[in-house]
């Protein structure tokens, strides 16, 4: 072996332990970096060809190669925090964000908060993607960015929802007589009825408008079901009668042995609310049985004009929007994005990564799906560097750099013999 080749062989020790010790460093500095991924240093051997003179074999000295590995793929631990906004995945996956040219970007670090223009952002200035929800769908493009939003929570500061479906669940006393006098649906002051509910229904401005319900037994098992709108009674809270006709009106039919919709019975019944959209009232639960007039369900979707005053995310991945009424609207669906192999994705400032030919194309998919995740609200997920492991490598590589060191000084000494030599 040359003299000089074992130079060359420890200059090369010294600058493998040398990343490795900028490695441990910087696992350190970020130790408490939220979302932060360490990385660790492997070598390996670079063998000089060697060669033979008779029986006397050759060998001439190689070096080593470090190699950066980032352990992306093991999950840290989670912190819990009293913000909604702060998210983490537990399991595979990752945040789809943007940064301020644009550039998608997979990230852990879910610590968002609303900016300046209520858009969702990270500690490095991150926009959180998500899926808009139209009329309760999502459309989510698995094999790309496409359709993804910033996610905005501004936008929705007041909002008025239509009532366009409801639930009405009663039970009909069996043992009601058939009335006598006209049906409610002849619209005239001597109307009769059996029973009457109102409900509250909201039009497209968010005013609200109630319809009062009449049911109005025919026979022992049939039984009319009209709805009229309130504002047009001639005393509030009053029955009959109306300025205008109802608003509709269906029969339905019970069976004599359980009491129950047969299946020739309407189960809703359309109708729709003066100045609003189309609503139909899913009465498919009603009964008619031996006891009294009883509500069991009356529920109708919509909303006046009511401003967010919280925000919440399911571990779906869906983020809903609270209103000060106390009612909640789904407005985005935020991915989860996988990757064949994680640990292979490149590292970028913001503790962030982007895809490369050795990761894999990203998929997008949501949580709790295939081999995705499950979003945690209220949660970050910690560093997973170990502190403790961190020390002991630094020990390592400080020893090993010393180690090199002395076979650099051993070379360069034997050198300066083979220099004097001459003298």
């Amino acid at each position: 072996m040359s003299i000089y080749g074992m130079i060359r062989t420890s200059i090369s020790g010294m600058a493998a332990q040398a990343y490795r010790l900028t490695a441990v460093a910087d696992n350190i500095a970020n130790a408490d970096t939220t979302g932060y991924k360490r990385s660790s240093m492997e070598f390996s051997s670079l063998v000089m060809p060697g060669g033979s003179s008779g029986n006397a074999s050759l060998y001439e000295s190689g070096s080593v190669v470090p190699h950066t590995r980032k352990s992306i793929a093991e999950q840290g631990t989670f912190r819990y925090t009293t913000s909604p906004t702060d998210l983490a995945i537990e399991g595979n996956g990752f945040f789809v964000v943007r940064n301020d040219a644009g550039t998608p970007l997979l990230t852990r670090s879910g610590s968002f908060i609303a900016d300046g223009e209520g858009n969702l952002v990270n500690s490095a200035n991150y926009h959180l993607q998500g899926y808009p929800i139209v009329n309760g769908q999502v459309q989510n493009v698995v094999n790309g960015y496409g359709g993804l939003e910033k996610v905005n929570i501004r936008s929705f500061d007041l909002v008025a929802i239509p009532s366009t479906e409801g639930v009405f669940s009663v039970n009909l006393p069996s043992g009601d007589a058939v009335p006598t006098g006209g049906l409610p649906s002849g619209n005239t002051a001597t109307a009769t009825y059996s029973q009457k509910s109102s409900l509250t229904t909201y039009d497209s401005l968010g005013n609200s408008k109630i319809v009062d319900v009449y049911m109005t037994k025919t026979s022992s098992e049939n039984w009319e079901v009209t709805v009229y709108d309130q504002a047009d009674a001639a005393a509030p809270g009053a029955p009959f009668p109306y300025a205008s006709g109802p608003l509709a009106t269906t029969n339905l039919i019970f069976s004599p042995s359980d009491g129950k919709l047969t299946s020739a019975s309407p189960s809703s019944m359309t109708f729709t609310i003066p100045g609003g959209s189309p609503l139909t009232l899913d009465l498919s639960s009603t009964t008619q049985l031996g006891t009294g007039y009883v509500v069991s369900e009356a529920v109708i979707n919509g909303n006046p004009p009511a401003t967010v005053d919280r925000t919440e995310i399911r571990s779906d991945g869906t983020l809903y929007a609270g209103y000060t009424d106390g009612s909640f609207k789904p407005l985005y669906k935020i991915p989860v994005a996988t990757v064949i192999s994680p640990n292979q994705l490149a590292p970028v400032t913001g503790t962030a990564f982007s895809v490369t030919d050795n990761s894999g194309n990203v998929v997008l998919g949501f949580a709790g799906e295939g081999s995705a995740g499950r979003v945690l609200s209220s949660a970050l997920e910690q560093s997973n560097v170990d502190i403790a492991e961190e020390l002991t490598a630094m020990i390592q590589a400080q020893r090993g750099y010393s180690a090199n060191s002395k076979v650099f000084q051993t070379g360069s000494e034997v050198t300066e013999v083979a220099i004097n030599l001459k003298r």
